[in-house]
């Protein structure tokens, strides 16, 4: 008699997950920005936002539903959701609104001092362990973002600080998300924080506008919102459907695998933006920004070689499993919980025998 086949293959380390969600999300986030600056001349960055926190809602509200425990709409942890929901709806209205003025390498460079603020925020505050090889390395990619932003250059002016909060807006909602841990699962934080940020993100429109004259070259930032026509319902419509998923992906890296492993992973944006840059509006970014991309990526790929060969343990990570429980009732692990089922049945059969 032939060996029974395995009924399934054995999970990846949580490490590889987290790699593979977030460089997941990163080629999604790439498309969904690509979208966003070419549209940012027919609708104003309010409304874009807007519409993709509804298409978020649309899309998770249902999912969480039909899908049931662990997944919930009901958590004590809304508090972390709308501060979150602050600072992405805050820190990426900064960040679209550079687009008409920079080119799409150039904002996202300038961004991507955020995986270096992530991984500090991680030490600092969660007290995660950062050795001397990864510290090298997120200093190589900070020392490649301070090479690609070119301080010294024509474009590094009050417009640039903006994709820099953005960065630290960032980074502060990232740390929250290795904070909360896995307490919620990853669909119903996004459908919080993405469906908060749509909401703060109308008041916050409203005071820019009121604060700043809307002359012709910030016509993105006014608060008149035309109506689109069937072509761009259905931009609207892909535009939100492609940053609810890649949200929830980056959402889920950092949730399932140490944030300062992870953060440098998020470098891989910064090719793909370049090059769709060039290949849409032929923007030819400076040398220091192609040097600086090096350094970036490199430094991403020695911390994946690190990580390998040190071969972590499963206790260097948060657990995975999801968590279930309700509301004002303190967390129980799932996997916990099926161990004390099984535990009560066991009892069971054996009052009965």
């Amino acid at each position: 008699m032939s060996a029974s086949p395995e009924i399934g293959a054995p999970p990846l380390p949580r490490t590889a997950q987290g790699i593979a969600c977030v460089l997941s999300g990163m080629v999604l986030f790439v498309g969904q920005d690509v979208l966003m600056k070419d549209m940012l001349s027919h609708y104003p960055v309010w409304m874009l936002i807007f519409v993709r926190s509804i298409v978020a809602l649309i899309t998770l509200l249902p999912l969480v539903l039909w899908l049931g425990a662990p997944h919930r709409i009901f958590t004590p942890l809304w508090p972390w959701y709308l501060a979150r929901a602050m600072l992405f709806a805050s820190g990426f209205a900064m960040f679209y609104s550079a687009f008409p003025f920079m080119g799409l390498a150039e904002v996202t460079t300038l961004f991507f001092s955020a995986p270096l603020m992530t991984a500090a925020l991680a030490a600092l505050f969660l007290h995660e362990k950062i050795g001397l090889h990864r510290a090298a390395a997120l200093l190589v990619g900070f020392t490649g973002v301070v090479i690609a932003m070119n301080p010294a250059g024509d474009s590094f002016g009050w417009i640039a600080i903006l994709p820099l909060l953005c960065a630290l807006t960032y980074a502060i909602s990232q740390t929250i998300v290795r904070k909360i841990g896995e307490q919620d699962t990853s669909l119903t934080i996004g459908l919080y924080t993405i469906s908060f940020s749509g909401v703060l993100i109308v008041p916050m429109g409203y005071a820019v506008s009121q604060m700043i004259v809307i002359t012709p070259e910030l016509s993105h930032l006014r608060m008149g919102w035309p109506v689109p026509q069937a072509e761009g319902v259905a931009m609207l419509a892909l535009l939100g459907s492609i940053g609810t998923v890649a949200y929830t992906l980056v959402s889920r890296a950092y949730q399932i695998a140490n944030a300062s492993v992870i953060a440098p992973f998020d470098y891989s944006y910064l090719p793909l933006a370049a090059a769709l840059g060039y290949l849409l509006w032929g923007e030819v970014p400076p040398y220091t920004t192609f040097a600086g991309m090096v350094l970036i990526v490199a430094s991403g790929l020695y911390t994946a070689y690190r990580e390998l060969r040190v071969n972590r343990t499963e206790a260097d990570n948060p657990p995975i499993a999801q968590t279930v429980f309700t509301p004002g009732a303190p967390a129980v692990v799932l996997e916990d919980a099926l161990d004390a089922e099984a535990v009560e049945l066991d009892e069971s059969e054996e009052q009965l025998n």
